[in-house]
């Protein structure tokens, strides 16, 4: 079982909590709200993205890279698969 199925309830959560950030971040651009209000959306949206992100992540080296997972050659692929998306998360 993946791991992203075991916490897909958690993992949900945290997706719907981001799509009401962004909803909230949308109607605040359409009212024109003040920029601090703004920047503090996108900050918050930043944030729940970037905790997403560290869940994902983390469950996904502890039960794909850890010693007992795979073989070294398979466990070498996945390893650049990560360092791949991870440079492109921090572009």
């Amino acid at each position: 079982m993946s791991h992203a199925i075991k916490s897909k309830k958690s993992l949900l959560t945290r997706v719907r909590r981001i799509k009401g950030q962004a909803e909230a971040l949308e109607k605040a651009l359409e009212n024109e709200a003040e920029c601090m209000a703004i920047l503090q959306q996108i900050a918050a949206v930043r944030g729940a993205v970037n905790g997403l992100m560290a869940e994902v992540l983390e469950g996904h080296i502890r039960e794909h890279l850890g010693p007992d997972a795979t073989d070294a050659e398979e466990r070498h692929a996945d390893l650049e698969e990560v360092v791949t998306i991870l440079r492109s998360y921090l572009k």
